[in-house]
């Protein structure tokens, strides 16, 4: 895991909007590679091996309680030996650009169930229709099913043998925390660029050349140790993540891991996003009111910054944190921890 999240906030500094594509891609294939290898995992994993990008459709706004993902109306229909299924998704990031897409569903006994079904299946259609300020090239958009046939071998519920479901989804949340983490460092990058190419500083500044200001060489400084911390922070809590894997047998010690690693997850995010959000900021003190530009396309990073942090908003991870730390009380175990 520790590898793999390095990976992400290389991505993050690279494209945040690839980074984040990715981020249900990873978060499934974990779920696959930690369940008992059935073969219908192992054919699951065999088309992610050759490539298959996966993606998903989760989220309906019928929930009042977002994250509340026992709220399923997106519901299965019996069809001669398999199914047909009928609703409306919204927020499927980086189902645009996958082959497969991982969607939570109704059994017609009225379970919660989940299901992997390829893109181009008749009757399953992606509308690019996200419009945020910010990962505006994710896909995040609206997925409809319309009489979509359903194998039976690919409904999944959560009791079958070859799944595995850990007490906390503490991987899918991390790496939008990853994601931000390689924001900074593509918000140093351009400051320093900045400083290197600024043709002029204020009248009153120590020093015509911009790289000799120590002012502008204390924030770009301040940026680089943003993007270190951000960086080990993020790297902390994936090694949580590392030690979670090998509590797998011992259902005790799974819980405990489990926690730890979403509790150092939430912890993250609330100084990661904070560091990520200042940096943005701190990079127009850098290059002054001519990088304001939309030509530049600096505000990305703030727009892309906010976005992410929005997905779990701060307040309710550290009202959580806060009352585990004085009361002892369990960490939400829903889709937001």
């Amino acid at each position: 895991m520790r590898e793999l999240f390095e990976v992400i906030i290389r991505l993050g500094d690279a494209d945040p909007n690839i980074a984040h594509i990715l981020r249900n891609h990873f978060y499934v294939t974990e779920q696959l590679l930690r369940s008992p290898q059935s073969d219908r995992n192992q054919r699951w994993l065999k088309a992610i091996a050759e490539g298959a990008i996966i993606g998903l459709a989760a989220t309906e706004l019928e929930a009042k309680r977002s994250g509340n993902g026992e709220v399923v109306t997106t519901k299965l229909t019996p069809d001669q030996n398999g199914y047909r299924l009928n609703g409306v998704k919204y927020y499927s990031t980086g189902s645009l650009f996958a082959d497969l897409i991982y969607v939570r569903l109704l059994t017609p006994d009225g379970v919660v169930a989940t299901a992997i079904l390829p893109t181009d299946r008749e009757g399953i259609a992606l509308v690019d229709d996200w419009d945020g300020f910010g990962q505006r090239l994710t896909g995040s958009g609206t997925t409809t099913f319309t009489n979509v046939r359903v194998e039976a071998d690919e409904v999944i519920l959560e009791t079958d043998a070859d799944t595995d479901v850990p007490p906390y989804k503490v991987a899918a949340h991390l790496i939008l925390t990853a994601v931000n983490a390689g924001i900074i460092r593509s918000i140093l990058r351009d400051a320093k660029n900045l400083v290197h190419t600024r043709p002029r500083t204020f009248y009153h500044a120590v020093s015509e050349q911009a790289s000799a200001d120590p002012l502008l060489q204390q924030t770009v400084g301040q940026i680089a140790a943003n993007a270190f911390a951000a960086e080990a922070i993020v790297l902390a809590a994936a090694d949580a993540l590392d030690r979670f894997a090998v509590t797998l047998t011992d259902e005790d010690a799974k819980l405990a891991a489990s926690l730890e690693a979403s509790l150092q997850a939430a912890k993250a995010k609330l100084v990661v996003d904070d560091l990520t959000l200042r940096s943005a900021t701190l990079l127009f003190d850098v290059g002054g009111a001519s990088t304001t530009k939309t030509t530049y396309n600096l505000d990305r990073h703030w727009r892309n910054a906010r976005t992410l942090s929005s997905h779990n908003p701060p307040s309710f991870k550290a009202k959580a944190i806060g009352d585990y730390e004085i009361n002892g009380t369990l960490l939400p175990q829903g889709g937001f921890f």
